[in-house]
């Protein structure tokens, strides 16, 4: 409520808890040495791509793979001892044999690919981890839930302008969540969405709802919120926007499941905008969104080619 009010300055909750819970994880880590090897990666590597993150403005720092990176690279150096092995006379069977301890042991690749860099240990190798592509809906179930969210005027704002810009769009839910009431403008009777560099035209049903939620500001804000705020999806904490897992389990209760339904809009929007726009749209690397492309079926330069020779085409 005081950061809120502007009687204390603004601070990254997230990174400032991180930055508490490393001081926790060090005083436990013996032998010094160790401790001096976790301390050197984390404040190096690990919190200066953190603080980095910070800087740009978002609303919430992502600390969770951070925290998992670090803890990787203690639990790999415990292990280690426990073999009476140091982290310089580690070998590649060792880490093999360290990738058998449980799926968590990968996590331990970045710490290795810098302790390598800096000359701590040899060059060692840990397998990228392949993402599971996992389940996704039908098209005719996400047009279902996208209809609902568009006509029933019965659910909540909150619920049907986050749902379908998951839908129709494809944003992930932490991006949704921090997204801002400066994104939407107003060109005469159109409403455009500002989705990474570009304004994206909105569909009636969804402006008026986004006019809507915007005019209303009723949804989740706590006791002590201002009442000016730059946050489309305002939360419970005074002057802080909506959690991505709270917009998960609202939109569960709809029967709404957020990685089974972007990965149902991924292809379809990739079969639709050239590999620049559609990473911009996504937030993803360019060469990311060319494989989703050509999975979808898709390949820009002949579509371009294609209205090159029937220009009259609608």
């Amino acid at each position: 409520m005081l950061t809120a009010s502007g009687a204390l300055p603004p601070r990254d909750e997230h990174l400032a808890r991180t930055e508490q819970w490393l001081q926790e994880l060090l005083a436990g880590i013996e032998p010094p040495e160790d401790k001096r090897l976790v301390q050197a990666y984390a404040t190096w590597q690990v919190m200066r791509r953190l603080r980095a993150s910070a800087q740009q403005n978002r609303a919430r720092t992502p600390t969770a793979n951070a925290r998992n990176n670090i803890r990787a690279a203690a639990s790999l150096l415990a292990w280690l001892r426990s073999r009476h092995v140091t982290l310089g006379e580690c070998r590649q069977g060792d880490v093999d044999q360290w990738l058998g301890t449980g799926p968590s042991a990968s996590l331990a690749r970045d710490f290795l690919t810098w302790a390598s860099s800096r000359g701590h240990a040899q060059r060692l190798d840990i397998p990228a981890t392949e993402r599971s592509t996992g389940a996704s809906i039908s098209q005719d179930q996400r047009w279902t839930h996208a209809a609902r969210l568009l006509h029933d005027d019965a659910l909540d704002p909150t619920d049907r302008v986050a749902g379908c810009l998951l839908l129709l769009y494809g944003q992930p839910l932490s991006r949704i969540a921090v997204m801002t009431t400066s994104q939407v403008t107003r060109t005469g009777q159109e409403l455009l969405i500002r989705l990474g560099r570009h304004d994206v035209p909105v569909p009636r049903p969804l402006a008026s709802t986004i006019t809507q939620l915007i005019t209303d500001r009723r949804s989740h804000r706590g006791v002590g919120s201002p009442q000016q705020t730059r946050w489309l999806f305002p939360g419970h904490l005074p002057g802080r926007p909506i959690t991505p897992a709270t917009l998960g389990e609202r939109l569960r209760a709809l029967g709404i499941y957020a990685q089974a339904s972007r990965r149902a809009a991924l292809p379809d929007l990739a079969a639709q905008l050239p590999a620049a726009v559609l990473a911009d749209l996504l937030g993803q690397h360019e060469n990311t969104a060319a494989k989703w492309m050509h999975q979808a079926g898709g390949d820009w330069s002949r579509y371009a080619a294609e209205l090159a020779r029937h220009p009259h085409q609608p």
